[in-house]
């Protein structure tokens, strides 16, 4: 009989964008395939992938990652030169992709990789259709979330 695995919540994930849910309204998260090289795959093994600065772009009927950083490893394969900020492509269904060209051309929504995390030994992206935030709005979040911190320190004490 084998052993049931125990499945660890955050050890899959290899990069969070965490600055999109402060700049923008997240309405949809859609996860998405991702085309890698194998130096890539190395790289995200390693915890070397970064998807700050990243985006989606529609183009020619496809979704492809832009901007996002996969620092090479240095011992890699001397025939391959690694370029550590290429577009990559997303695998998604042809439905899904209909679906973010209508929101995007349509309704003005953009597109922004939420994470990247293993499934399996596959590399998946979490991606999230949004609408871009204001100034205040942002400033009302930050408001809102220093009075919860205010609120747990007071019930906190007054427990006491």
């Amino acid at each position: 009989m084998q052993k049931k695995k125990t499945h660890k919540p955050h050890s899959c994930t290899i990069a969070q964008n965490n600055r999109a849910k402060h700049e923008y309204f997240i309405e949809k998260e859609i996860n998405a395939g991702l085309s890698l090289q194998g130096w890539e795959v190395k790289s995200l093994r390693a915890g070397k992938g970064n998807i700050r600065e990243s985006y989606v772009i529609l183009r020619d009927g496809e979704a492809y990652l832009f901007g996002a950083t996969f620092q090479p490893l240095l011992l890699t394969s001397s025939h391959v030169f690694p370029d550590p900020i290429r577009t990559r492509k997303l695998l998604l269904h042809r439905h899904e992709l209909d679906s973010l060209f209508s929101r995007v051309n349509r309704e003005g929504y953009t597109i922004v990789p939420l994470s990247i995390y293993w499934k399996n030994a596959w590399v998946k992206v979490k991606v999230g259709i949004a609408k871009g935030k204001k100034a205040y709005d942002k400033r009302t979040e930050i408001k809102t979330r220093e009075w919860q911190l205010n609120k747990a320190r007071i019930m906190k004490h007054a427990k006491q």
